[in-house]
């Protein structure tokens, strides 16, 4: 649990540590859509970044440190740098008890607050992702998800609002493949062999299914998903 809340921890500093530098942003896809938010704060002297946690329900023990650690290193960039780019953040936080619908309410009732509206949104749920794909693509607001989230949102043409950091649910079921291919002598070793996915009937539980079918035609094995 301790090393869980670490990399959660780590993942919030890691997002907002990025963007202070500038570049996040900008590398990710080249997405020249996805500066407006800071740039239109720039000139107002804040920007607004809406904090969708879950201190509540099932993942409070991991929600409750990334909440704090999220909020103290906003507070840090404040006082240390004046804010990124000399443009202090506000924050504030909605509770979505990591339930898709709270999720989307959150979205509706943050996304015009502050003096240009939400410069981004960080939702921490891969069902709130989907839910807030569509939507944050009409706003224009960067949709950032670090490890989570859609996969399928790393095609930056047809996700253009959608900022996948680190690694996806895909990569990791591909891993995972590679490293039993290589336990048995190699991929085409798998052939007839049986893959099982325990799965948690929720988005991010679903995610890696359609990797895994894909693997399966690739290499002949038989995927079980239970």
């Amino acid at each position: 649990m301790r090393l869980a809340t670490l990399k959660a921890i780590a993942a919030a500093v890691g997002v907002v540590a990025a963007l202070s530098s500038g570049t996040a942003l900008a590398q990710d896809k080249g997405k020249a859509a996805a500066k407006a938010p800071a740039k239109a704060a720039a000139g107002s002297g804040e920007q607004f970044f809406p904090a969708l946690v879950y201190r509540t329900g099932a993942y409070a023990p991991n929600g409750v440190p990334f909440a704090n650690g999220y909020a103290d290193y906003l507070k840090l960039v404040n006082a240390r740098d004046g804010g990124i780019n000399g443009v202090k953040i506000t924050f504030e936080e909605c509770e979505t008890g990591y339930a898709t619908d709270r999720g989307v309410e959150c979205y509706e009732r943050l996304k015009g607050k502050g003096p240009t509206g939400a410069a981004l949104f960080q939702p921490l749920s891969t069902g709130i992702t989907f839910a807030l794909t569509d939507k944050t693509a009409t706003d224009k607001i960067p949709l950032i998800t670090a490890g989570y989230g859609r996969a399928d949102s790393v095609e930056g043409e047809a996700f253009p609002y959608n900022f996948p950091l680190m690694g996806t649910y895909w990569d990791a079921a591909d891993i995972l493949v590679q490293h039993v291919g290589k336990l048995n002598g190699g991929l085409d070793k798998l052939k007839g062999k049986k893959i099982a996915l325990v799965y948690h009937d929720s988005p991010y539980g679903k995610e890696p299914i359609a990797l895994l079918q894909e693997r399966a035609k690739m290499h002949g094995y038989e995927l079980l998903l239970l």
